[in-house]
């Protein structure tokens, strides 16, 4: 069976301030899907949140970047822009950029990823979501998962893993894309994947099936706008066993926390924090950023579960790990690393200070 997953995600609206999200915005966005799913448009749906974003996951036969599914989520959360503005919750609306639909809400503010692939025998997938946080965040989990045999023993001795994957990676500044071969061209590839703020991994293949792996979303939403308007909070669609890793190897990465930008105004780094759902909310220091997964079985397109994987006590000292990390970055304040370098602050009030001294500085 031929079926698309899409996740599409936004924040539209923060409760209390950017922390998490209200049950009645859920409810709106659950009563939309339902509704969908009666009119035979979706074959399955879960909708969730990670910190103040709201996710739809969807499952269809409408193929990708489907006007059908994209309106259908745009309309979902403009009306729960609507329930957010009564409530008066923080920034409603926030990644909703424009005021009408064109066909596709790429571009136009919520991060989308999809993937469209023959369901499997068994065909175990995982979500992940992220808040406080930017698309470069699934950089280093990715190479890890899926070209790191320190991580991902299947590489070494799993025969159907062994030829090992490709990474589609994405200069999000120049909408450029390349193609690396791993594991032949790992040491080039980590060039660009080290710079997160700039490439992004957006997808991966199995060398020898050419099947779809993984998939993430790579919107950057101050590009889109020209100004700061929050973080992009990604999202990443992973397929599990068989001829890809196993759902243990795919977790396995958020035991370290890494660094990612993002946390207070999205103008910090910070390490990103795995927590089950209902712990993610970030509120000290509006983070330290959060990441959820969720585990689910398809069957016939249908949605088994989820899972909530990080409801785990394994994953508890990386918790405590980010919170000693997230102390010592505290203490930098203002200066770098803690906040980004001078030219991700551009869409911050970098340039309203520039303007401001401008005249002042003098030639030496």
């Amino acid at each position: 069976m031929i079926i698309t997953l899409s996740v599409i995600k936004a924040d539209i609206g923060g409760y209390v301030g950017h922390s998490s999200s209200h049950p009645e915005v859920i409810k709106k966005g659950e009563e939309s899907l339902s509704n969908a799913l009666k009119k035979g448009l979706l074959t399955d749906y879960h909708v969730t949140r990670c910190g103040d974003d709201l996710e739809l996951i969807m499952t269809h036969q409408h193929g990708e970047d489907s006007d059908l599914i994209h309106k259908l989520a745009w309309d979902t959360f403009v009306d729960c822009t609507q329930v957010a503005k009564k409530l008066k919750l923080h920034a409603a609306g926030q990644d909703l950029l424009t005021e009408a639909f064109t066909g596709t809400v790429k571009g136009m503010g919520p991060g989308v990823a999809e993937m469209q692939f023959d369901e499997r025998e068994a065909e175990t997938i995982i979500i992940l979501m992220a808040d406080k946080t930017a698309a470069g965040a699934w950089n280093l989990p990715l190479y890890k998962i899926f070209a790191d045999p320190f991580n991902t023993i299947g590489l070494v001795i799993a025969p159907n893993m062994h030829t090992g994957f490709s990474f589609e990676v994405h200069d999000v500044k120049l909408s450029k894309k390349i193609i690396f071969n791993a594991p032949e061209e790992i040491y080039d590839m980590l060039v660009f994947l080290g710079s997160p703020s700039r490439y992004a991994v957006k997808a991966v293949y199995h060398r020898e099936t050419k099947e779809i792996a993984a998939v993430s979303s790579t919107q950057r939403l101050a590009l889109i706008a020209g100004r700061y308007v929050g973080k992009d909070d990604p999202v990443c669609i992973v397929r599990s066993q068989g001829q890809f890793p196993a759902v243990g190897e795919i977790l396995e990465p958020f035991t370290s926390p890494h660094i990612v930008e993002g946390w207070m105004r999205g103008s910090h780094h910070g390490p990103l924090m795995p927590v089950a759902i209902n712990d993610s909310n970030p509120s000290r220091f509006d983070g330290p950023p959060r990441v959820t997964a969720l585990g689910f079985q398809l069957s016939s397109g249908k949605l088994i579960g989820p899972r909530d994987l990080f409801d785990d006590p394994a994953f508890e000292e990386a918790r405590c790990q980010a919170n000693a990390i997230a102390d010592y970055l505290r203490c930098l304040g203002p200066f770098e690393p803690h906040r980004l370098p001078l030219e991700e602050m551009e869409y911050t009030t970098m340039p309203q200070v520039m303007k401001k001294l401008e005249g002042r500085f003098e030639d030496l």
